[in-house]
């Protein structure tokens, strides 16, 4: 079906928010366990977004960055840092942070396993 004449085009807002490169969300994997074991890490941190992605479509990974020492990734929502930082805790043990700011609609969570 054609959209009508008078439409307009919207983003949604992750893709908006990926568009602007504006997360709302950043996770951010230090420690020397995670420079050993980063293709697990990757692969759990895409699974949970996939199983987020199922029932919350624009909750999604903005970007993995893999640096020297940790891996930083950035999220178009505030509860996938969590739940990423959640299951590395459960699966990994290790050191969990979470910092929400709600005036600015962002998290911040740090995993850290040495």
């Amino acid at each position: 079906m054609a959209p009508r004449a008078d439409a307009t085009e919207t983003l949604c807002s992750a893709c908006r928010r990926i568009a602007e490169n504006c997360p709302a969300g950043e996770l951010n994997l230090v420690g020397e366990f995670v420079t050993q074991h980063r293709e697990e890490i990757r692969n759990l941190v895409r699974n949970i977004e996939q199983v987020e992605n199922r029932e919350h479509p624009v909750n999604r990974i903005m970007e993995v960055r893999e640096l020297d020492d940790r891996i930083l990734v950035t999220t178009t929502d505030i509860h996938l840092p969590r739940r990423i930082g959640t299951a590395l805790e459960r699966a990994f043990k290790g050191e969990l942070d979470i910092h929400f700011d709600e005036g600015g609609y962002f998290t911040r969570v740090e995993w850290r396993r040495d």
